[in-house]
């Protein structure tokens, strides 16, 4: 194909300033020129591979690399990545289409890209660390280093004859006192019980068997020394327990409750209470 070797003969001449004019030359069937070049026309499809000997390509890269004597290492490693694209491709065409060993060669053309363009993340990274300055040897330690007006204790400041005068105001006498909220306390008043009204009951039945009235039944009111409207309470107080304990009395059957019919001029006749005879009982009924 003339148009491939002329493509390739149109290739600069100089001194190798580049990766492209660092690149072998290949005198190859169908081709003629730089090995950069022939794969930039494969990836284009300009150049039928199926005419380009493998093993000519492979003597002639090694031929190349044994007599590279002062190129750097990583431009021959260039190389022999470039003659691996070509043979990948070219082992292409001896697979059919769509075959299980195509679909495996694609997979693992994949594998080898991305490993490509890890190395060349790699060759980044190590092309970034060999510009940056060594210690020993572009730059030098040295001692502690000084601080450029920044602060060096951030903490905050206390101070301290402050907090101790704030501390000593805890306990100082003429504090004023806290505020406390007085609880409710209900008044207690001085009441009559009704366990003390039964038990007064059944004392005096024991002393008086034909029965007493109500009246006789209420504790000593005279003894109360409490002031008027107290001693007013406890009176009510008697007189109602004693009233409750009487019916308590009565309902468990240990007393009996009478009271006359007759009313003498809108005044209550007295309640007549005695103790339950079963014998006297039984008669009257």
């Amino acid at each position: 194909m003339p148009s491939d070797t002329d493509a390739g003969d149109d290739a600069p001449d100089g001194a190798r300033d580049g990766a492209r004019d660092a690149t072998p030359r290949l005198a190859l069937d169908g081709f003629n020129g730089p090995l950069d070049h022939l794969l930039a026309l494969a990836r284009a499809q300009k150049i039928d591979l199926s005419a380009i000997s493998l093993a000519a390509l492979t003597d002639q890269l090694a031929a190349a690399l044994h007599d590279a004597s002062g190129i750097p290492i990583g431009w021959k490693g260039d190389w022999v990545v470039m003659a691996a694209w070509l043979v990948q491709l070219r082992s292409l065409l001896l697979l059919p289409a769509e075959a299980p060993a195509q679909q495996e060669a694609a997979a693992e053309a994949d594998s080898l890209r991305g490993r490509l363009i890890a190395l060349e993340d790699t060759r980044a990274l190590a092309d970034w660390l060999e510009r940056r300055p060594r210690l020993g040897h572009d730059v030098f330690a040295r001692g502690r280093p000084e601080p450029r007006g920044v602060a060096i204790d951030a903490a905050p400041a206390l101070d301290v004859v402050g907090f101790l005068w704030a501390s000593l105001a805890l306990f100082d006498d003429d504090a004023a006192d806290a505020d406390t909220v007085p609880l409710y306390r209900p008044v207690s008043f001085d009441l009559y019980p009704v366990a003390a009204a039964r038990a007064r009951i059944l004392r005096v039945l024991e002393d008086m068997p034909d029965g007493a009235s109500f009246e006789k039944l209420l504790p000593d009111m005279e003894t109360i020394t409490a002031p008027a409207a107290r001693a007013t309470l406890r009176r009510r107080s008697a007189w109602s327990s004693t009233f409750v304990a009487s019916l308590e009395l009565a309902r468990q059957g240990d007393v009996l409750l009478a009271q006359e019919e007759a009313v003498q001029r809108g005044k209550d006749p007295p309640i007549q209470v005695r103790r339950a005879s079963p014998g006297r009982d039984a008669a009257a009924q």
